[in-house]
């Protein structure tokens, strides 16, 4: 039974990048003491996704390189503790920041940079530089082999970002949060698991962290067993509002059985008639005035 361990560190932010570099490894040491194959971090971890109530220029300073010690001292960690590590960070960008995750497999290698795509410019995040594509990675685990993807908070409420992850292999996405994860948000991770026959792993920041409330989630994506006459629930683990380690064990053999059996993911498609997707000159009535593409 191949059982990847995952570790969603729903933790409070420190009040200095160096704090919270000391705080995230001491927190993946103990999620490898857990057992964990795959730690991941809330949103903008480098600075706690502190960009509120704040001037623009103060925390567009405090963005980093892909490079830096900060991102270095996680890939020597994710090598020394033999254990992926998906670190999210305000990334130094051309023009301006990104939102972004880097993921490090067990042997240090880096597998992708992800820069949030989906940015909320309908507030301050109209200030940082869109991601302008989605990646997914074969990643070698303890455990056997993953396909692996990434989206950011936001990006959940497009189901094109899981649609495309999952077209390109992705069996599990890793979504760092930082929001109040209510039954709507819920809902919509639910939904693109449940549609997709993927698994959907989300951390979020603690209820100590202003405007967030935990429940950090796992949803597995298998709606049906084989032996069962009903559906089930696909959420395995819902976090509490608590500052801890929430561990998840996700049977990838049962998913894969489970994807080569039943109808949604891309079984009965019909790609040829979504074309009005792909029509960037329909405007949708709904378009607020402060919509930029």
């Amino acid at each position: 039974m191949n059982l990847l361990k995952i570790a969603l560190l729903q933790i409070t932010p420190c009040e200095t990048l160096e704090k919270n570099l000391q705080k995230g490894i001491e927190y993946c040491k103990i999620a490898k003491q857990n057992g964990a194959d795959i730690v991941l971090f809330p949103e903008m971890w480098s600075i706690g996704y502190n960009i509120y109530n704040r001037p623009v220029e103060e925390w567009i300073s405090e963005a980093i390189s892909n490079d830096s010690s900060f991102i270095l001292a996680f890939q020597n960690e994710a090598k020394k503790l033999n254990m992926a590590i998906a670190i999210t960070f305000l990334e130094k960008y051309k023009g301006a920041p990104r939102n972004s995750l880097i993921l490090f497999d067990r042997f240090g290698q880096e597998h992708f940079t992800y820069a949030k795509v989906h940015t909320c410019d309908f507030d301050v995040e109209r200030n940082l530089t869109a991601g302008d594509d989605f990646y997914v990675t074969t990643l070698d685990t303890a455990v056997g082999e993953v396909k692996v993807g990434a989206m950011i908070c936001f990006d959940r409420e497009f189901p094109e970002s899981a649609r495309i992850l999952m077209l390109k292999g992705a069996e599990l996405i890793l979504t760092p949060n930082a929001c109040p994860m209510e039954i709507n948000r819920l809902s919509q991770l639910r939904a693109r698991a449940f549609e997709n026959m993927l698994a959907i792993a989300t951390c979020n920041y603690p209820d100590t962290v202003p405007d967030c409330n935990g429940i950090s989630t796992v949803f597995d994506g298998i709606a049906y067993l084989p032996d069962a006459d009903d559906s089930r629930d696909t959420c395995i683990l819902q976090a509490s509002g608590a500052e801890d380690i929430y561990m998840c064990e996700l049977d990838l053999e049962q998913l894969r059985n489970y994807r080569k059996n039943e109808a949604m993911g891309n079984a009965y498609r019909h790609p040829k008639k979504y074309g009005l997707l792909l029509d960037t000159t329909i405007k949708s009535p709904f378009i607020r005035e402060d919509y930029r593409e």
